[in-house]
């Protein structure tokens, strides 16, 4: 199993979720987040925004074959333009060694 963890843009979350859904990923955490990249913030003015706000999407898939879809269907939805933009995001992937649900108490996902 794999879990992948997607920052991305307040204003594309509701997009990326919807597509997820639609690719059969429904089951997904998000969490308001906020945080800068290697720009370090935005300066408007004169004025400097050092923590923007983001979406931090959580889910585990199960194979590398819904990794791989997943993260198209994040990357091709959260990005802002064509060519994509400084802020539209991050994914992270990671090994999941077990998951237990809760109210059954067994270690399927």
């Amino acid at each position: 199993m794999k879990m992948i963890r997607a920052i991305v843009r307040p204003e594309k979350v509701n997009e990326v979720l919807s597509e997820l859904n639609e690719a059969g990923f429904p089951a997904v955490t998000k969490i308001e987040v906020v945080g800068r990249g290697k720009q370090r913030g935005v300066k408007v003015g004169d004025v400097h925004y050092d923590q923007l706000p983001k979406e931090l999407i959580i889910m585990v898939v199960k194979d590398e074959i819904d990794k791989a879809d997943a993260i198209s269907v994040i990357m091709k939805t959260a990005k802002t333009s064509a060519s994509g933009a400084f802020g539209d995001g991050k994914i992270f992937v990671s090994d999941v060694e077990e998951a237990y649900t809760i109210s059954s108490a067994s270690n399927t996902l």
